[in-house]
């Protein structure tokens, strides 16, 4: 048996997009399947979307599985690609976007690029959640300063003098592993890039290694850095390897994150059926 699949990326950060309305018994066996690179399709995750009827704008519900068979609250750049998907699907430029951290509205720009509305910063300790009396900024954990903020999932941000300079899957498994985290965390470096932007490099949890981009790393390096006083830039550009991304704060002081988003190709990958008992 197989199910079809569309494969999206947003600035390098990919996944394979399977309607939700396919029969799948096990998400989590074929996204640790698919997505890795050398046996599967590769990608960072597999986005499961249905289309909701009888909304306006209209509606998506996502569920995003990575590639270890967990699955992500939200995801930034998934949610682009969702965006696009269902955008591809209804002919509208609008669409909101049911995610576990939260409904998200997300738009077409004139320039074809996609941004969505991210869900609240929190800087709250049981909210991110990491085990603080206090929010963590500028804190060392496991040998990397780093602040810690949830924008869909926990991301612990370290401001460095050169992102290349780091040995990220060096420095960042025990950052993500740490104790004070009791789920776990991304761990996101950025660094200035000379014309006020900023650098990006991330080690998603879930996904277990660098990706080359992340567009909840993006927003806690804009939120954090204004913050932080590091810029009063509105839109704040970051630049993760697979490209740029803007981060801006609207009118209802919720932060959206705005980037391409690209089509690669239809395919279809195998499911496994059930065991007989």
């Amino acid at each position: 048996m197989t199910v079809p699949f569309q494969k999206y990326h947003g600035t390098g950060n990919d996944f394979l997009i399977i309607d939700a309305d396919e029969y799948v018994p096990d998400r989590g066996a074929l996204a640790e399947r698919e997505c890795d690179r050398e046996t599967g399709v590769g990608a960072d995750g597999v986005l499961f979307l249905a289309l909701e009827e009888g909304f306006n704008p209209p509606r998506v519900v996502m569920t995003l599985v990575q590639p270890d068979g967990s699955t992500a609250p939200m995801c930034g750049n998934g949610a682009r690609c969702a965006a696009e998907w269902a955008m591809d699907r209804t002919g509208s430029d609008s669409v909101m976007i049911d995610t576990q951290a939260g409904t998200l509205r997300a738009d077409r720009t004139d320039d074809g690029a996609i941004t969505v509305e991210m869900s609240t910063p929190v800087f709250d300790p049981e909210k991110v959640p990491v085990d603080a009396d206090e929010p963590v900024f500028g804190e060392e954990i496991e040998g990397l300063e780093v602040t810690v903020v949830n924008t869909g999932v926990p991301h612990a941000v370290a401001f460095v003098d050169d992102v290349d300079e780091v040995d990220l899957e060096a420095v960042a498994p025990p950052v993500r592993h740490a104790d004070v985290f009791p789920r776990g965390t991304n761990v996101t470096v950025a660094s200035p890039d000379g014309d006020g932007a900023f650098r990006q490099r991330t080690f998603e949890r879930g996904v277990e290694g660098e990706t080359d981009s992340c567009g909840t790393g993006a927003v806690a390096i804009a939120v954090i850095a204004r913050r932080l006083g590091l810029t009063d830039a509105d839109p704040v550009v970051v630049r993760p390897p697979g490209g740029e991304l803007r981060v801006s704060f609207n009118e209802r002081g919720f932060s959206t994150l705005t980037g391409p988003v690209e089509f690669e190709f239809d395919g279809e990958v195998a499911i496994e059926s059930p065991v007989e008992p």
